[in-house]
């Protein structure tokens, strides 16, 4: 059973896309070059925002209770995520995954599980007496068959409960411990990591994590944060109905088509959405496997990676030249982006591709945070805590908008 999801217009025009400033026509002949569109973080902050509120419309009673009066927190939070790239370097590789590193679909041998992907990614190092750096284990150095269930076992513990952490060394006495256990020689002083899973990105796995860590937050009845989680969760999700979030040709750079990350995701949403795209979704539904839905979502983006790429390069050569790229004045900055005239019609090559992955987004969104209170038993979510933010957290969120204000992103970015 579906049902039309009914927004008042008044509730739309509350939220609309920043209406260009350079008149549409006559459009200024430009040089032909791939789009470079002003910077904007993923989905562009429109799209991001624009998930989470159409997400929380969606939700049953017994959630929206607390949903809808936190609708503004869950809209403005949306963006977070892609604020923390500019100040974190574990952020970056959180938004996205290089399916093509991994050879071909259905990938088989990629891992689908956290602790079993960053093991085999991951090299084991040590420092003799002497001080001599050695590797230990993983890469050219792979345990024996025997050992492997131990070494997972030892390497959950003490490896992949740091992963977030700044520093990548490891306890050395549990490092010698493991060792003497398996009748090894070595006699390590000091032990590090080194782990290779995030050059290629990390989304799905973040989001299993993350819906485990929304399940115990609804479960605890912790409205904060539910709110934080939540907010940011439904960033994640965005991200994985994003073709260019999937591949290591992300901005178009291996294919002369730089720009064309922030061309699909941000221009076109920003020119359309409201115009033009149905909002329609249906209600939530209840995912048995969260872990291989999340996968799922990353595959079917990654399926359509070939169209986003070949259809702008055909329309390039065909549409005139001069009505490719525009004059725009974005947050006080002359830029130069695509034309309108020129988006309708990549829009129009991608049978609204762009409207559909934004649809799929909002439903998966309302249906991961609905499937994570049910799991944590479908608590009453009425009479919660008033979600008060710490001075602590204040000057962190104050520190955070500062340091995205500095523009300085860590790690590779889209030029959006």
């Amino acid at each position: 059973m579906h049902f039309r999801l009914l927004i008042p217009i008044s509730f739309l025009l509350s939220f609309t896309a920043p209406p260009p400033t350079s008149p549409p026509t006559p459009q200024t002949p430009q040089t032909p070059q791939t789009p470079q569109t002003c910077t904007h973080p993923t989905w562009g902050f429109f799209a991001h925002k624009r998930i989470n509120r159409l997400a929380t419309m969606t939700l049953p009673p017994e959630m929206m209770v607390f949903f809808k009066p936190n609708i503004d927190y869950l809209t403005d939070h949306a963006v977070d995520p892609d604020m923390r790239r500019y100040a974190s370097k574990h952020e970056g590789p959180r938004h996205y995954i290089d399916l093509d590193n991994y050879g071909e679909p259905p990938f088989d041998q990629l891992p689908r599980h956290w602790v079993d992907a960053l093991l085999t990614h991951t090299e084991i190092w040590m420092v003799n007496a002497a001080g001599d750096t050695s590797l230990l284990i993983g890469g050219r150095k792979p345990l024996q068959e025997v050992w492997q269930r131990d070494y997972k076992h030892w390497f959950s513990r003490q490896v992949a409960s740091r992963f977030y952490q700044d520093e990548e060394t490891i306890p050395v006495d549990s490092l010698k411990t493991f060792l003497d256990f398996m009748g090894r020689k070595e006699k390590p002083v000091a032990a590090f990591y080194r782990e290779h899973l995030s050059e290629h990105g990390v989304l799905p796995w973040n989001l299993q994590r993350m819906q485990r860590q929304l399940t115990e937050a609804f479960r605890q009845r912790d409205s904060r944060r539910i709110l934080k989680l939540a907010a940011d969760m439904g960033h994640y999700i965005g991200d994985a109905h994003v073709p260019l979030h999937t591949t290591s040709n992300y901005n178009g750079q291996k294919t002369g088509q730089h720009g064309i990350h922030g061309f699909w995701e941000s221009r076109i949403p920003e020119l359309f959405a409201d115009d033009t795209y149905d909002y329609f979704v249906g209600k939530p539904e209840y995912v048995e496997r969260t872990e291989d839905w999340f996968w799922q979502a990353v595959f079917d983006s990654n399926k359509l990676v070939d169209s986003v790429l070949n259809f702008e390069k055909a329309l390039r050569r065909s549409f005139p030249q001069d009505r490719q790229m525009c004059p725009d004045m974005r947050l006080g900055t002359m830029v130069v982006t695509p034309c309108r005239d020129f988006a309708a019609a990549y829009q129009e090559s991608l049978n609204n591709m762009i409207e559909r992955r934004l649809r799929a987004a909002i439903h998966a969104v309302s249906s991961a945070w609905y499937t994570a209170w049910v799991d944590a038993g479908e608590p009453d979510l009425s009479n919660m805590d008033k979600p008060l933010m710490s001075e602590e957290e204040r000057k962190e969120e104050e520190e955070l908008r500062k340091t995205f204000d500095r523009g300085r992103i860590i790690g590779r970015g889209e030029d959006h």
